[in-house]
This record gives structure tokens, sequence and C-alpha cells, in this order.
């Protein structure tokens, strides 16, 4: 479920418009404004603003807002603004083709996300960047980590609740005999099983093979090492619960010394509209503390306000 808390009643988004427009005037903005209206509206109504605003002033938001905030914020803000797939694809695009490579991040997108959501992502990323997801994945990654990625893009999984109880059960014993049975490991019978099965059948996999070997997860970080095992890890916990994967991605962005901030905007503004209220859960059972009060004492200023705000009341 989504934490996102929109007013009651609709707003018109030619209103908002022109309440963003007079917060942008003057010297320096009235950024109080700018969250109070971007940060209570859900992808529709965002989407009708940006329209609105060209319409009335013919300018694109997002250049005044690059204009207008920065640092942080800014980052959140203009993420924000973008649905969810055009959302992914800039995040992959980032993550992929900037001077830095951050495959740690295209990891954590990728296997997090269903087969019909990297389909959208994969038609954006094409008409926006000029070139296909595969090519750039292709021209980064590496090794079996590069197979996991291909194949879990290229492959349609079903994403329904049913599943095989036989062949779940025959791909747990597959798995075992691939990995913990024999000396050294047979990763392509994990990229086959990983990138084809839903989530469902691979819920009943990580059962089966939990009853009859042992922890799968463990079996995964004895056989696999680097981002492979990042990617399949990454499959195996969005199968289980993607509420707990994403709570422990957020707890290792502010844990430790200093803040993650790219992770912890991405993952708040990403699910925010999805199931944030299902990783605050998470969170606050695994780790004794709400995310709200784990998010407030790492940030600070508006950025803290704009993302307390995604969030919604503290419990």
């Amino acid at each position: 479920m989504a934490t996102l808390t929109v007013p009651p009643t609709p707003v018109n988004p030619r209103e908002d418009a022109i309440q963003l427009h007079n917060a942008f005037k003057g010297f320096g903005s009235d950024t109080a404004t700018v969250i109070s209206v971007l940060a209570h509206r859900d992808a529709t109504q965002r989407e009708l603003i940006k329209q609105e605003y060209l319409t009335m002033y013919s300018e694109d938001i997002l250049t005044r807002l690059t204009n207008e905030l920065s640092g942080n914020l800014e980052t959140a803000v203009l993420l924000w603004m973008d649905d969810p797939a055009g959302r992914d694809a800039k995040i992959l695009s980032q993550a992929l083709t900037q001077e830095v490579v951050n495959l740690e991040t295209a990891t954590e997108v990728i296997c997090s996300r269903t087969s019909s959501q990297l389909q959208a992502i994969e038609q954006i990323y094409r008409a926006k960047y000029g070139t296909y997801l595969e090519h750039d994945i292709e021209l980064q990654a590496s090794g079996d980590h590069k197979k996991i990625l291909l194949a879990y893009v290229r492959i349609q999984r079903y994403e329904g609740m049913e599943f095989d109880r036989e062949l779940a059960a025959k791909d747990a014993k597959a798995l075992f005999k691939a990995g913990e049975k024999k000396l050294g490991t047979d990763e392509k019978v994990f990229v086959r099983i990983f990138s084809e099965r839903s989530r469902a059948h691979l819920h009943a996999v990580n059962s089966y093979y939990h009853e009859m070997y042992g922890s799968l997860e463990k079996a995964i970080k004895g056989e696999a090492s680097g981002l492979f095992e990042r990617a399949l890890l990454a499959i195996l916990r969005c199968a289980e619960n993607p509420a707990t994967y994403f709570a422990k991605v957020l707890r290792k962005s502010m844990n430790g010394l200093g803040t993650d901030d790219s992770t912890l905007i991405r993952v708040i503004v990403t699910r925010t509209e999805i199931d944030m209220q299902y990783i605050e859960a998470e969170y606050h059972r695994k780790y004794k503390k709400t995310l709200n009060d784990a998010v407030n004492a790492e940030t600070s200023g508006n950025y803290r306000t704009f993302l307390l705000s995604l969030l919604g009341p503290n419990h």
C-alpha cells in the first residue's frame, strides 16, 4: 500500500500550477509551498500539473524546478515528478551510462521489478535515450552478473499466484545439485531458474529447499559472489517479500558513517505509491524504530520535509 496523502477533494491542476508559479516568483523560491503541493499529488495529478504549467506559462516545470531547487531536494523532487516507468528508466540510464557506472543500483532496480514493469521501462528507455537497455547492460556488466540481468530483462515471467508444486520441488533439487552438492557451482542453472520462474514459484522453491536442504539464501551466499550474488538475493528476497527487501536496502543506506542519499531518495520516491506502508511496517518490525524517525535523524531542512511528506504520518 502507498503512503502518499492527497487532498480529500481533487485540486484543480490549474490552481496548483498558479500556486507553484507564484512560489517561484521573486528572489529565492517558496520551497515550503512547492513541497506542500508536489509531495501530496499522485502520478496522474503531477502529470496534469506539468501539462497545465506548460500551457499557462510556456515553460517546462521541470526546468523551473531545476533552476529553483538544489542538492538532494532537487534530485528527489525531479525524480518524483516522473511517472514510475520513466523514473526507473532514468535511474537505469544514469546508473549504466554516466562516468561512474553504478551496477549495484542497476541490479536493485532490474531485479526488484516485475516482467510487465521491465517491459514498460525498456520501451521508455529506448524512446528517451535512443538505445536499448540490454545494449547498455551488455556494455557495462560482465560474467554471470551480465547473464542474470540480461535474462531477467528479456524473459517474460508469469505474475499470478499459481505455481506447479512438482516443478518447484524439482527446481529446488536442481539448485542443490548445481550448488551445495557439487564442487564448484553450475551458475547456468541458477540463472535459468531465477530468470524464468515467477515470484510465487520461487517462493515455493525457497520453501522446498528449506525443507530438504536448509537455507537457499545461505547457499547463494556460499556459491555466488559480488554482483551476481546480489542479483540472485534481490530476486529471491523480492519473491519472498519485497517490503522486507526494501526495508533492508533503506537500513543499509542510513547505517554507519554518513547517509547514502541517492539510495534513500531512490527507494522512498519509487516505492511511495506502491508498497511503502508495508516497507515501513517491516522496517519497524525488523529494526525496532520507525522509518520516519530514521529518515528524520539522517536528513535535514527541506529535503527532510519532502521525504517525510512522502512517508506520511509517523507510526
